[in-house]
C-alpha cells in the first residue's frame, strides 16, 4: 500500500510540474496562481501545498532541474579534446535543438532566469555560464579565440544565441532556431575572435 502511496504522490508531482511549466510559459509566471495550477492538475488548492509550499517553490525547482540538465550537457561538450569551433557548432546544435523540442521549458529559463540564478550551483558542471566562461579561457590560452577575457567572451557568445531564441519566442523569428545554427556558430566565433580561412583554418 504504501508503495502505491509513493507511486501515486510521485505522479502526481510530475503533474503538477508539467502543469506549472506550461502556464508559467504561456501566462507568465507572475500572472499564474496557484489556483490555475491546481485547476489545470484537477486537485484543490490545498492538496498541492502537500508538494510545494509556494508558486515560488514550484519555479525554482522547475528551473534549476532543467537548468543543470542543461548545464550538465553543455560542459560535457566543453570538456570534450576538439578544436573551439567544433565544440561551438556542437553547443549551439544542441541548445537549438533541446529548444525547438521543449519550447515550454526553454521560454520558462529564458523569462525567468534573473528570479533564479542566484540559486544555481557555482561549479561548472550544474552551471552552464562557468562551464562556458572555462572553455573560452581555454580556448584563449591555446590561442583559438582572440577575447582575452573570458567573462566578456561568455556574455558576446550567449548573447548571439539567445537573442534569437528569444525572438523565436515572441514570433519576431521564424523557427525553427535549428535552422540557424550554422549562421550563429559562425557569428559567436566571430564575436569572441575565432576566425576561419576558406579552407578551414584558423587565422
Amino acid at each position: 500500500m504504501s508503495d502505491i502511496r509513493v507511486r501515486d504522490s510521485t505522479v502526481t508531482r510530475a503533474r503538477i510540474e508539467r502543469e506549472a511549466l506550461r502556464l508559467f510559459a504561456e501566462k507568465g509566471f507572475d500572472a499564474t496562481s496557484i489556483r490555475d495550477i491546481a485547476q489545470g492538475v484537477g486537485v484543490a488548492d490545498a492538496a498541492l501545498y502537500r508538494y510545494f509550499r509556494s508558486k515560488e517553490a514550484i519555479g525554482r525547482e522547475l528551473f534549476l532541474a532543467h537548468y543543470c540538465a542543461l548545464a550538465s550537457a553543455i560542459a560535457g561538450i566543453a570538456r570534450q579534446k576538439r578544436p573551439f569551433r567544433a565544440k561551438a557548432r556542437a553547443l549551439i546544435e544542441l541548445f537549438c535543438t533541446l529548444f525547438d523540442q521543449q519550447p515550454d521549458v526553454f521560454s520558462f529559463i529564458l523569462l525567468n532566469q534573473h528570479a533564479h540564478l542566484r540559486f544555481v550551483p557555482r561549479d561548472e558542471g550544474g552551471n552552464a555560464v562557468e562551464a562556458l566562461r572555462r572553455m573560452m579561457a581555454d580556448a584563449h590560452a591555446a590561442g583559438e579565440i582572440g577575447e582575452r577575457n573570458a567573462d566578456l567572451a561568455t556574455a558576446k557568445a550567449l548573447g548571439v544565441v539567445l537573442q534569437p531564441a528569444t525572438f523565436v519566442l515572441y514570433g519576431r523569428l521564424q523557427g525553427p532556431l535549428r535552422s540557424y545554427a550554422a549562421s550563429l556558430t559562425e557569428a559567436a566565433c566571430e564575436v569572441v575572435g575565432s576566425r576561419q580561412s576558406a579552407v578551414g583554418s584558423r587565422i
